[in-house]
């Protein structure tokens, strides 16, 4: 039988800690514990950041800095990060900005009866990315345990 990938390995593990930890980060900032918050995108630490991270230094310590699978990996987890603070983050405000406005278009529609108003059932997702802290402890994450997993790896 195969051995499984274990960079693969890796990163879906960091991904699903970093997850794990929203609940704990959660907690902290509101004071609630929220079971859901292992679900959802946003939020501390970047799940997307600590795979990528935990993939492009798994790679790193194994193949070399200088290796081309670890070029691949870091130009992949830039684009990555970047995306989780830039415009996924952007994307969260503007459906912030449009939730807000539907709600006052609601409350004016109410003080003239000939507006007619139709309000949507749900509203739009805003926490969709991520500050650049959020971002940034996901990265830190991911490369202790791609760095940790690499260890591991080599010492069997």
């Amino acid at each position: 039988m195969q051995k499984m990938n274990k960079g693969i390995v890796t990163a879906i593990a960091s991904i699903g800690i970093a997850q794990g930890l929203k609940i704990l980060t959660h907690k902290r900032v509101s004071g609630d514990w929220d079971l859901k918050q292992v679900l959802t995108t946003g939020g501390m630490p970047s799940s997307h950041s600590a795979g990528v991270s935990a993939l492009a230094t798994y790679i790193a310590t194994n193949k070399g800095a200088s290796h081309t699978e670890t070029a691949l990996a870091t130009v992949f987890g830039v684009i990555v990060m970047y995306d989780a603070q830039g415009i996924r983050r952007h994307t969260g405000e503007i459906a912030q900005l449009v939730n807000d406005l539907e709600d006052s278009m609601a409350e004016i529609s109410g003080d003239f009866p000939s507006f007619e108003f139709v309000e949507r059932e749900k509203e739009l997702k805003e926490l969709l990315g991520h500050q650049p802290v959020e971002v940034l402890g996901g990265a830190l994450l991911g490369g202790l345990l791609g760095f940790l997993s690499s260890k591991v790896e080599n010492r069997d």
